[in-house]
């Protein structure tokens, strides 16, 4: 590990959502945050807080965002407010939570999806910003009448010098991929790494867990991530949290990523 920079922690807000609504939660779950020694975030699922608000409380806890995410119509439909707002917070990565199901149910949808991204991606890049997209585990499946999935789309008809990646390791896991090995394929493409942990539900579906408790090898992404200076690790939890506390998940994630840099 000598000689590799470390990424930065810090933690998604999203965990958190229920508790960013209104500027005086915004204000106080920083102030939380802050307290743990939290520097940096990412902005998801803020409640309708004007943007120069949130900039003013995140700088009275000295907190930085490190990227956002935004829906997808307001990338397409919105670019140039999106562009300004992101000004105002601070922030120059502007992150796509998802594709909307309308936009992968064939291999024609994905393949226009994808290429109005990278249009919005080349106008970031001119004003000096970067687009980032975030996974689950739809996008490793075949697209419907197709052998190609969203993500093969992603990684050979985009631009890497604007277009980018959060990865989910806990998607990317659940997906059936080796999440260390799937950041390596993302080398040099990656800002933010989403680091989440699961067991397996009873439902066939992830049950979220606080970091370090699942069967993500967290390590060995964490090793990944230094390895290739990706710079930044963001705790994100859907749901499940310990004791229905995000909180208190946020505060165990916390100590564990901490943990991981010896």
């Amino acid at each position: 590990m000598n000689g590799m920079r470390r990424p930065i922690p810090g933690i998604q807000l999203y965990t958190l959502r229920d508790h960013t609504k209104t500027a005086e939660d915004f204000d106080t779950t920083l102030g939380r945050l802050a307290a743990l020694g939290v520097k940096d975030v990412q902005l998801s699922a803020v409640g309708p807080i004007d943007a120069a608000v949130q900039r003013k409380i995140m700088d009275k806890y000295e907190i930085r965002p490190c990227v956002t995410h935004r829906p997808f119509d307001r990338i397409r439909d919105e670019l140039p407010a999106l562009m300004e707002e992101h000004r105002t917070l601070g922030c120059n990565a502007l992150g796509l939570g998802w594709a909307p199901q309308e936009q992968r149910e064939s291999e024609q949808d994905a393949r226009a999806f994808v290429q109005t991204l990278q249009r919005a991606a080349d106008t970031l890049a001119r004003h000096g910003m970067t687009l980032h997209y975030h996974n689950h585990d739809f996008e490793f499946a075949p697209l419907p009448g197709s052998d190609k999935s969203l993500m093969d789309l992603m990684l050979s008809e985009t631009d890497p010098a604007s277009f980018g990646f959060i990865p989910d390791v806990a998607w990317a896991h659940f997906a059936g991929l080796d999440p260390a090995a799937f950041l390596q394929m993302l080398r040099g493409r990656v800002k933010v790494v989403h680091f989440k942990d699961y067991v397996p539900g009873q439902n066939g579906r992830p049950q979220f867990v606080s970091l370090g408790q699942g069967v993500v090898d967290l390590k060995a992404c964490y090793d990944v991530c230094c390895e290739l200076e990706m710079p930044f690790v963001m705790y994100e939890q859907d749901d499940s949290w310990t004791n229905g506390d995000p909180f208190l998940a946020t505060e165990e994630s916390w100590r564990f990523l901490l943990s991981l840099q010896g």
